[in-house]
Order: C-alpha cells, then sequence, then structure tokens
C-alpha cells in the first residue's frame, strides 16, 4: 500500500475511484485508467468494468472516508447511502449535498482538491471524530430521508387538509 506523510504520520491508502460513466467522460476515465496502471494502489472501477450495488455497498463499507467530489449534482444519493453506513463523507458543495450534512459537520463540504484533501487528512488523523460523524450522519439520514419520515410528512398534509376542510 502507498505511504502518505503529514504532519509526520503516516496512513497506508489504497484509493479507489469507482463511478457511473455517464456522458463525455470517456476521455477522464482513460487518463485516470493510465495514471492507475502505474501505480499499485489506485483501482478505478466503474459500470463499465461490472461495479453495481453490490459493489459499491462493499467499497463504502469497508473504506474509512468517503469522499464525493461534485462539481454540479442533484441529490447525490452516495452521500446518504454512505452516512447511512455510519461512514464520514467529504464532499463537494454542490446541488442536494448539504442538505444531507448534519449542521455541525457542514466544514467536511468542500469547493476545492486542495480542500478536499485538507478535511480528508483531518478525518484520518481523528478516528473519534470519524465515528462522531458516522454516527450523527446515520442519525440525520434517519430523521429526514427515510420513508417514516415521507410518511408522517403525508399523514400530517392529510391531517391539515382534513382539518382545514
Amino acid at each position: 500500500m502507498g505511504l502518505m506523510q503529514t504532519d509526520l504520520i503516516f496512513f497506508k491508502t489504497i484509493m479507489i475511484v469507482e463511478g457511473a460513466i455517464v456522458g463525455g467522460v470517456l476521455s477522464v476515465l482513460y487518463r485516470v485508467e493510465e495514471q492507475a496502471a502505474n501505480d499499485p494502489d489506485l483501482f478505478v472501477f466503474t459500470n463499465l468494468s461490472g461495479v453495481g450495488s453490490m459493489e459499491v455497498n462493499a467499497f463504502q463499507r469497508g473504506c474509512d472516508v468517503v469522499i464525493q467530489k461534485s462539481l454540479r449534482e442533484g441529490f447525490g444519493l452516495v452521500v446518504s447511502e454512505a452516512l447511512w453506513k455510519e461512514k464520514p463523507v467529504v464532499a463537494g458543495n454542490a446541488g442536494g449535498i448539504p442538505m444531507q450534512f448534519p449542521e455541525p459537520y457542514h466544514k467536511n463540504l468542500v469547493d476545492s482538491v486542495e480542500g478536499c484533501a485538507e478535511r480528508v487528512l483531518d478525518l484520518l488523523k481523528r478516528p473519534g471524530d470519524r465515528g462522531e460523524f458516522g454516527r450523527a450522519g446515520r442519525e440525520h439520514v434517519r430523521k429526514h430521508f427515510l420513508l417514516p419520515r415521507l410518511v408522517r410528512d403525508e399523514l400530517r398534509l392529510i391531517k391539515h387538509i382534513v382539518q382545514t376542510s
């Protein structure tokens, strides 16, 4: 595994680039694959190589920090998936991603590659903080994005309509 030095702390790192290839990103994929061919600790997995939801689940559960560095995003379900697994996330401050973060952890929403690297390194240095973030993330997803909350919202709406009719 590769060794990364920061403030005299060494981390064993393996980077997995995983994602669905859509639109005009094939040229980027080819460049990333070219770099990965020269680095034994960099792995590239995509939907083109057979990666599906089971593999994504395994990658997320096995990692210490999930990175979702989107520049543009809709909801960005990857973030809620990782938080539900109690994994800390460093993500692009884009689209619907911020609403998925518990308020105290908005510092892990980043606007640059450098900011992303800084937040990831900070989380790697602090396993206790990673655990707290993960637990808070799971609770945030439970309260805001699961089916029981949606049913409760629908029932409140029906009650309101009935009472005002």
